[in-house]
């Protein structure tokens, strides 16, 4: 058998992500590729942490992109600020506080549950009575942007509570970077991660990160050593930085990394507050859209996310048969429901470059015409 070169189709992707990437983005992959220590690559590293703190907000030395997706951005965080025997209150409302809890069993933590349904934000006075009942708790870890509800979490209300009771701070925000305020800085969040194929509409397989003084700190006074070699940020941090030399550490994903450096140029371009709008008027299209068919969301508007839109299926309507439907007739892709959720929702993503009029009009056409 001979296999060809594959081309795939061009879809217009509106699911949890990967979102649609910026054409721009797209020729910044093909760029001839130099070596991952040339003095010109260290040069473009330097402004992509620059342009990484402005994206999240802050002057935290400590802010890379780490040379993999989400996942490993969120166990960067967990292997190496949470020690055996560490104390962690874990916020779970949906599938993603969940998995924080697997990676502080995983590095010998003990996990601390505060529980919402899925679909509601974490609710703060859980936090603060747990945090009450836990005074040798080292560490509050929550998502900002639960991806499998569409529930946005007060983080700064949050971090606050954390930080009255002397805890660092873990913040997924793979979903919420760039599409809703994040103020890294201003709230005082201590570890956060993202990832580069949501509201950066960049390619999948890079997640940002930033550590505050606090974070690091921790880091150096580890009495054991970080469990995982490569995600070590001890050691990641001399290929981050230095006056415009590097040690080596890995081999960087060179076009991946003029990819994001695009993206955040992008986004800059824009203005983050510009871009927060976007996302907001783009959903407040599609809300109407939606509603004019009957479809119910799942999160109640005060703590809805605008770029992940989770919302109900019809009673009689086959899950999988509509979902088939638009990608096969319309080259348009939409997310299914996880955990709770499954096959009773569906996950509408309005991320970066998505967050249009004319991907919304798109959608919307397709739903009318397939649920018909």
């Amino acid at each position: 058998m001979t296999i060809g070169s594959f081309y795939p189709p061009q879809r217009t992707l509106m699911g949890p992500g990967p979102s649609d990437i910026y054409p721009q983005v797209l020729q910044a992959l093909s760029r001839p590729t130099i070596g991952h220590l040339d003095p010109l690559f260290i040069g473009m590293m330097d402004e992509l942490k620059q342009l990484l703190q402005y994206a999240f907000q802050t002057q935290n030395t400590f802010t890379i992109a780490v040379s993999a997706p989400g996942s490993a951005g969120m166990e960067a965080c967990f292997v190496n600020l949470v020690e055996p025997g560490d104390k962690v209150i874990v916020c779970r409302n949906g599938v993603f506080g969940d998995r924080m809890r697997e990676n502080v069993e995983r590095c010998g933590g003990v996990a601390v549950m505060v529980d919402n349904n899925w679909g509601e934000p974490v609710d703060p006075t859980l936090v603060a009575q747990t945090l009450e009942s836990h005074p040798d708790a080292k560490i509050v870890a929550f998502v900002h942007a639960e991806t499998s509800t569409g529930a946005l979490s007060d983080a700064q209300a949050i971090a606050k509570l954390a930080r009255e009771h002397d805890c660092l701070t873990i913040v997924d925000a793979v979903t919420s970077l760039g599409g809703v305020p994040l103020l890294v800085d201003e709230w005082q969040l201590d570890a956060v991660y993202s990832g580069s194929q949501k509201c950066l509409s960049c390619v999948p397989g890079l997640s940002p990160l930033t550590f505050s003084e606090k974070a690091v700190a921790k880091i150096q006074r580890r009495q054991v050593p970080v469990q995982s070699w490569f995600l070590d940020q001890s050691l990641v941090l001399g290929y981050w930085s230095g006056e415009g030399k590097r040690s080596y550490h890995h081999t960087a994903p060179v076009n991946s990394l003029y990819a994001l450096h695009e993206a955040l140029v992008l986004l800059q371009n824009e203005g983050l507050e510009n871009a927060w709008k976007r996302h907001k008027d783009a959903h407040l299209e599609l809300r109407e859209g939606l509603e004019q068919l009957g479809i119910e969301f799942v999160v109640d508007e005060a703590h809805r996310l605008p770029q992940l839109n989770a919302v109900y299926i019809p009673d009689g309507i086959d899950d999988a048969e509509v979902r088939k439907t638009l990608l096969e007739r319309y080259n348009l892709e939409i997310g299914a429901g996880l955990g709770a959720l499954a096959g009773k929702a569906w996950r509408i993503g309005l991320m970066g470059y998505a967050a249009r009029s004319e991907n919304v009009a798109l959608c919307l056409r397709a739903l009318e015409t397939t649920l018909k």
